[in-house]
């Protein structure tokens, strides 16, 4: 069979491709970008239809996916852990409503917060929505549990969630590919409705669900992603989930590790195999990314009559991602850490790139600004985040995607006037708009700056759902057309930016600033791609 070098998330999409999906929704968020991307830019995926757009948000992408699978066929929907956020409401009740074409659910988890705002764990995602979760520890395993999964989910009547994290998403292996697989045909659910939550039929699908976890316990107990390694020293037992696994055995190169070892790919959690190396070993070592979330099942499964170690007794620390030397110490071998950093190599904070659009933007809202106290511009999550940091200092907040608009009409409500929100285009379609919607209907005295860079930057210029489109929102929603201000953020229109600011900010009520100009980065690509075209057509 042919064999690729791919990265973790294209590990997934080239499964779900072999696997036979017939649609892949997402909004853009690192690590799980390049899962989308990769079945974009696959001329196989063209070659047989399947679907591959970016939605508006993790929601809407969410309920596409259960919309395909209620027509019968094979979707998959990716996210990153704070997008899990922002779809809950219709992850939870697809749980109940259950599924007719396989539905597999990527959550990418970023322990150490490379890109995010927190560290979460979408383990317990899948648990409190009683659904099975897979977590690979290699990118084979990644690959292979895209065809189980879609597998999984048509046998269970489940959707499935498909948990990884940073490392592995973002790093290459070998992956052998399986035979491809032909999609399904459209189909109706044989039960018309299952999809519709009115209480007295939720009920009854709600205890389906509860009665179906026996099933979900059995699969996982007889699943192969699910191995007992047995091991001559019976003083320490080892769990290991996803790829906690790999660090694992990297520090035994030969393979061979002396004590049992549970390597855990499945959930729900096999309280078989738990049990087993419970009563064969003295204690256990808990090695898992992200939060303690089979140490805590232990407490419940085990209670106090075994020691168990890992992040919750200090082991392995509570905050950060495992490290093969992080395993290593908890192991109590010798770490093998490399010699310190030279002192004349310093950190490079990130900023924007230059030339950016943003930099100008904020330079006028500072010298608009000026004659106000500072604390007054709630900003969102985008590339324009770094205009928190030197030299602008710009903006004083940055929560959760759409946040800067509600926070700044909660703040104009608490009497801070002049109350300032900045957000980005892509930003305000995926979950600014409703906020904008409610500052027009309480007349509040706020004004949103809608940075409009025309792609969605900060995870490598994907196509943005407001492109061509953000006044007639805002008119649609009721902003006074006089009150919607596009400026283009260049120096030589400095002044007359700063004068528009100003003008806006003076006004009591619901002001929007676009100031408009193309990301460097995506204008740079359209120049070398309309060269090329040119060179092909001269």
């Amino acid at each position: 069979m042919q064999k690729l070098l791919l990265l973790g998330d294209e590990a997934i999409a080239q499964g779900a491709i072999d696997a036979g999906i017939s649609g892949i929704y997402a909004y853009p968020g690192t690590p799980s970008t390049e899962i989308t991307e990769y079945v974009q830019r696959s001329s196989e995926a063209r070659e047989k239809n399947i679907r591959s757009q970016w939605s508006a948000n993790e929601k809407t992408a969410m309920e596409a996916a259960i919309g395909m699978s209620y027509a019968g066929k094979r979707s998959m929907v990716c996210m990153k852990h704070v997008g899990l956020n922002v779809a809950a409401d219709a992850f939870v009740n697809s749980a109940i409503t259950g599924t007719n074409g396989g539905l597999i659910v990527v959550a990418a988890d970023d322990p150490s917060m490379h890109s995010s705002q927190n560290e979460q764990d979408s383990r317990f995602y899948g648990k409190f929505a009683m659904i099975p979760v897979l977590e690979p520890s290699n990118q084979q395993e990644a690959y292979e549990m895209a065809h189980y999964g879609f597998d999984l989910s048509e046998k269970l009547k489940t959707p499935v969630l498909m948990r990884i994290t940073t490392r592995l998403a973002h790093s290459r292996s070998g992956v052998v590919r399986k035979t491809s697989r032909e999609q399904n045909e459209v189909s109706f659910p044989e039960n018309l409705r299952q999809y519709v939550l009115l209480p007295m039929n939720a009920r009854k699908q709600y205890k389906a669900l509860l009665q179906n976890q026996a099933s979900f316990e059995e699969h996982s107990e007889e699943s192969g992603w699910n191995e007992y390694f047995d091991g001559q020293d019976k003083s320490r037992g080892i769990i290991a989930s996803g790829i906690a696994y790999n660090y694992l055995m990297e520090n035994y190169p030969d393979r061979k590790v002396p004590n049992p070892v549970l390597k855990v790919g499945q959930y729900p959690l096999p309280k078989n195999l738990v049990e087993k190396i419970s009563k064969e070993c003295d204690e256990l070592l808990l090695l898992e990314e992200g939060f303690p979330f089979i140490e805590e099942m232990l407490k419940g499964f085990l209670g106090d009559c075994l020691n168990v170690k890992g992040r919750m007794d200090g082991t392995i620390s509570m905050d950060g991602e495992l490290t093969p030397n992080s395993v290593r110490r908890a192991l109590g071998l010798k770490t093998t850490e490399g010699e310190a950093v030279p002192e004349l190599v310093t950190p490079r904070p990130p900023k924007l790139c230059p030339g950016c659009s943003h930099i100008d933007s904020y330079h006028a809202l500072n010298e608009a600004l000026q004659d106000f106290t500072k604390g007054r511009v709630f900003s969102d999550i985008g590339c324009y985040t770094l205009g928190a940091l030197p030299p602008f200092d710009a903006i004083n907040s940055c929560v959760d995607m759409g946040a800067s608009v509600t926070m700044a009409k909660g703040a104009a409500d608490a009497g801070l006037i002049p109350s300032i929100a900045v957000i980005g285009d892509s930003t305000f379609t995926h979950s600014g708009i409703t906020g904008l919607l409610d500052c027009v209907n309480d007349k509040s005295n706020v004004v949103i700056i809608i940075l409009d860079n025309a792609t969605t930057a900060m995870t490598g210029g994907q196509h943005s759902s407001a492109l061509g489109h953000l006044e007639n929102i805002c008119k649609g929603i009721g902003v006074e057309e006089d009150h919607i201000r596009v400026l283009n953020p260049l120096k030589k229109h400095h002044e007359e930016n700063v004068k528009a600011m100003k003008e806006e900010i003076a006004y009591e009520g619901v002001s929007v600033i676009i100031p408009r100009r193309e990301c460097i980065q995506t204008a740079k690509r359209h120049k070398k791609t309309q060269k090329t075209e040119n060179v092909k057509t001269a």
